[in-house]
Formats: structure tokens, C-alpha cells, sequence
């Protein structure tokens, strides 16, 4: 009877474990089922408590979830992300700055790290680093166009500057956003900074399609005839 007793227990304990770890898989469509998670068994889940976390007003709890999520899972630079904005709401300023680093070196994809790299760069003078952060946001398309052209208004203010400079030597060696950076480029961008870069890549011999580039210029000549012209001499040699 007790080996009984044993033997139910233990298929019910086998029970809640397996729905719990079903629940946690679910909350990665569904993030609001986080807090519904056990503890014992949150590993997407706790992405999902810390967040909420941070967005509520408990600084404390917050960082105690967001410790909790990189200890269980260290390596994604969302994590980091999380953990840097809840120890800057909880007052640990040195502290959030390193993690921020540490997110924005590990995932280059993730938006909310670059941004804060970027502008750490910009306070820090660091022109070329500002330029390779604003790059990595460009290229995301979730990336709203309001953040880069407020962002590009400052790292790409300087004509001829290392920041112009940076981006089209990034351009370079991007075959594969260049439609990208006609398309996105004449609308974030400053007609100046798009057209020096543009023509800067052109000049380090990087070869754009031809139609791409007659399509900047219509687009760019109602706006400034004379850097239309610049790139118009620029394409010569190609087009």
C-alpha cells in the first residue's frame, strides 16, 4: 500500500513537472503566462518575470529577477540587457554601464544594447565606435526611422567627419544591404551625409547596381541638385 501511495505520488509529481515545463515553453509566445510559471522550473519564463519586473515599481525585485535570468541563462545579450536596466533603476550606475557593454559586444542584434552603446560613445567622443553602433541599428528593420534620424543627426552631423568616413567603409563590404541603404538611407539620412557616403563608397571602388543609383539621384536632385551631382559624377565611371 505505501509502495502504492509512492508510486502515485510519484507520477503526480512526474505530472506537475511535465506541465510546468510545457508552461514555460508556451510563455515564449506568450509572455504573460510568465508569473504563472513555478519558480523551480522557469527557464524562458524568467525573461518574462524580469522584464515585468523592470517595467514595475519595486527596483529590488527587479534586479533580483534579472540576477536570477542571467544566472539561468547568461549567453543571450537580451538577458545582459535586462539585467543593465534594472541595475540602473536600482541606482547601480557603474554596474548597469559594464553590463550594457557586455550586452552590446555579445549581440549586435539586439537594438536597446546598441542604442545605449552608441550614445555612450558619442559622450565618450568615440566617433568611428558611434558610427559601427548606428550602422547595426540601420540595418535591423524594426529599427524605427525616427531613432536614426535622430541618431544620425549626431553621428553623421560632421561633413567629411570619421563617422561619414566609418559608415561608407562598412558599406563597402555589405553587398547585401546595399538595396537596403537606398531605400532606407535617402529617408533617415541627412541628403549631405547620404550622398557622402554614397559617393565615398563609390570612389573606394564599390560596385552598386546601376538602377539603384539613378533612383537615388531622382530621389535626392528635388532636394539638393548639388549632391545629386556629386553622385552623378561619382556614378560615371560605373554607370
Amino acid at each position: 500500500m505505501i509502495a502504492g501511495f509512492i508510486w502515485r505520488a510519484a507520477l503526480l509529481a512526474v505530472a506537475v513537472l511535465a506541465i510546468g515545463l510545457q508552461l514555460d515553453r508556451q510563455t515564449r509566445r506568450t509572455p504573460e503566462l510568465s508569473p504563472s510559471v513555478p519558480e523551480l522550473v522557469r527557464s524562458s519564463a524568467q525573461k518574462g518575470v524580469a522584464a515585468f519586473a523592470v517595467a514595475g515599481d519595486d527596483a529590488d525585485y527587479a534586479l533580483q529577477e534579472a540576477e536570477r535570468l542571467v544566472r539561468r541563462r547568461p549567453l543571450p545579450a537580451e538577458h545582459l540587457r535586462i539585467l543593465a536596466q534594472a541595475q540602473f533603476n536600482a541606482g547601480r550606475l557603474s554596474d548597469s554601464a559594464l553590463t550594457i557593454q557586455y550586452a552590446a559586444q555579445r549581440g549586435w542584434r539586439e537594438p536597446l544594447a546598441q542604442e545605449s552603446m552608441l550614445r555612450l560613445a558619442l559622450q565618450a567622443g568615440d566617433e568611428a565606435e558611434a558610427a559601427r553602433r548606428f550602422v547595426a541599428l540601420f540595418v535591423r528593420r524594426d529599427t524605427a526611422d525616427s531613432l536614426l534620424e535622430e541618431l544620425g543627426s549626431q553621428v553623421l552631423a560632421e561633413p567629411g567627419g570619421v563617422g561619414r568616413e566609418t559608415f561608407a567603409s562598412i558599406l563597402d563590404g555589405a553587398e547585401r544591404w546595399h538595396s537596403q541603404f537606398f531605400t532606407r538611407g535617402v529617408r533617415v539620412l541627412s541628403i549631405d551625409a547620404f550622398a557622402e557616403i554614397l559617393v565615398a563608397s563609390i570612389e573606394n571602388g564599390t560596385d552598386f547596381d546601376c538602377s539603384n543609383l539613378r533612383t537615388a539621384i531622382e530621389r535626392v536632385e528635388p532636394r539638393d541638385a548639388a549632391a545629386a551631382g556629386r553622385i552623378k559624377t561619382a556614378i560615371d565611371r560605373q554607370c
